[in-house]
């Protein structure tokens, strides 16, 4: 087996007995990102590895070639969100992800392309040009965290840390067939995360396996002083506890989730999944969950109220790009900020501004919040009857490059099934769970209860322990 088709626990077992090398490890991502990289556009930024000096038992993932998505600040390089308005910035500082990560050995090779600001959902709206699926270069990778899932699929990093806002890191992983898990709100620290909607962001793993996932967040979770969201919960559990046994859990299927928009291999695959969680011992059930219906509008009135005011920082005065010739500093504001943001993030600023504006703050914003209230009191309810939920992630496989950003709506509403998960603070995997009939991945979305976690990765491992669909790579075309 070549090193590439390895998972990411797999590779760092070789490197921790000596059977490879960190620099065998390193060269052979390498070589696969500047082979691929004129093909899929999957790094904005790809830098040389820096090898960890500790012993490489001391951490499950010591000496794994990785990387961050391009909104994640990496001390001393550049950090650009995909954005011109952001330019060359170099942080002065690490995300506090990026400390825990280099403290237990990681190798970072880069940044990670993305959709500017994290605002879209196909990774098509970077400054840099789109990121291309590795299975199709003809269509997107999904997005935001695009760059993390093309990556991780073609196997040029073993794992990458990405940031979920809307379901920014599962559906590109569904998209390129690939594992990706959105931790509950407040279990990794957003520190150094440049912030889109702070009630909804959070980061988390993009890896082959779900055990890859589990081995990541161990490391990533924990309270952390210099984020007052961030959760006081014992950390370095979750891959200790993976055993894959369902028996005795109850997994609720929303019938909400499976209706009209839903692509029928889409849906096939799903439920075929469903089979092999029942298999393993879980009872499996349709449910209503009615409030659905009102997710995207809620999530999108939300995040961007909250993108119009975390962006008024980029105003061209304290870092980033400034616009020239200007008069005053109104002016400086208005060209720099003009210039510097692409057509989606002045569409959702300008959404944001609306929907705080006096006249329409309570018929939009607070009547949001209180949807928002009512999505989580939903999604509590059904949890006193059912451990985990399944449903897809997108209601389709990988578009064709161009298609959404035609028809913002459309893109937005590929968000259905994953936006109520930030809404109402959930922990979410995606996961592969079959191809259709054009060759694409198709994932499938486990749900737990806040704090339930480890509930859900167990459920993805178990399914992962009878199939084989994270296995696949893309093979063949451009990508060598």
């Amino acid at each position: 087996m070549e090193l590439y088709e390895l998972t990411a626990l797999e590779l760092a077992h070789k490197l921790h007995t000596g059977e490879v090398t960190q620099q065998e490890a390193a060269d052979t991502a390498l070589s696969r990102i500047h082979a691929a990289q004129p093909h899929n556009n999957a790094f904005i930024t790809v830098s040389g590895p820096a090898f960890p000096a500790a012993d490489l038992s001391a951490s499950p993932l010591a000496g794994v070639p990785m990387a961050y998505k391009d909104n994640i600040c990496t001390r001393g390089t550049t950090t650009t969100c995909a954005s011109s308005i952001l330019g060359q910035f170099s942080p002065c500082y690490d995300a506090t992800v990026v400390e825990c990560l280099s403290a237990a050995g990681a190798v970072s090779l880069g940044k990670l392309n993305m959709d500017e600001f994290a605002m879209g959902s196909t990774s098509e709206t970077s400054c840099f040009g789109p990121v291309k699926n590795p299975w199709d270069l003809t269509r997107v990778a999904g997005g935001s965290s695009g760059g993390a899932a093309a990556a991780v699929a073609h196997r040029e990093v073993w794992y990458a840390i990405g940031s979920d806002t809307g379901g920014s890191i599962r559906q590109p992983a569904a998209y390129c067939g690939v594992t990706g898990m959105k931790p509950t709100y407040g279990t990794v620290s957003r520190y150094g995360l440049i912030a889109y909607a702070s009630s909804l962001d959070q980061m988390g793993p993009i890896a082959p396996s779900a055990a890859d996932c589990a081995a990541v967040l161990d490391l990533i979770q924990g309270k952390d002083p210099r984020d007052g969201t961030s959760l006081d919960i014992p950390a370095g559990r979750l891959l200790d506890s993976l055993t894959g046994d369902l028996r005795g859990k109850k997994i609720g299927l929303p019938v909400d989730c499976y209706g009209e928009g839903l692509d029928a291999e889409v849906r096939s695959a799903v439920l075929a999944a469903a089979e092999v969680l029942k298999a393993r011992g879980a009872a499996v059930e349709e449910f209503a969950l009615p409030v659905m219906n009102y997710v995207v509008p809620t999530y999108y009135i939300i995040a961007a109220a909250e993108a119009s005011s975390n962006l008024s920082r980029f105003d061209g005065v304290k870092y980033g790009w400034r616009a020239e010739g200007y008069a005053d500093l109104g002016e400086l504001y208005t060209k720099t900020r003009t210039q510097g943001f692409g057509s989606e993030v002045k569409r959702r600023i300008l959404l944001g501004t609306f929907v705080l504006s006096s006249g329409y703050y309570d018929a939009y914003y607070k009547k949001a919040l209180q949807v928002k209230s009512l999505i989580k009191q939903a999604f509590d309810d059904a949890f006193t009857k059912y451990d985990l939920l399944l449903t897809p992630v997108a209601p389709t496989t990988a578009p064709k490059l161009g298609e959404s950003l035609s028809d913002p709506l459309k893109m937005y509403l590929s968000d259905i099934y994953t936006v109520s998960v930030n809404l109402a603070g959930l922990p979410a995997l995606s996961m592969p769970c079959g191809f259709d009939s054009k060759g694409l991945p198709i994932g499938a979305q486990l749900i737990g209860p806040a704090l339930g976690d480890g509930m859900v990765l167990d459920a993805a491992y178990g399914y992962q322990q009878d199939t084989h669909w994270h296995r696949h790579i893309p093979q063949g075309g451009d990508l060598k």
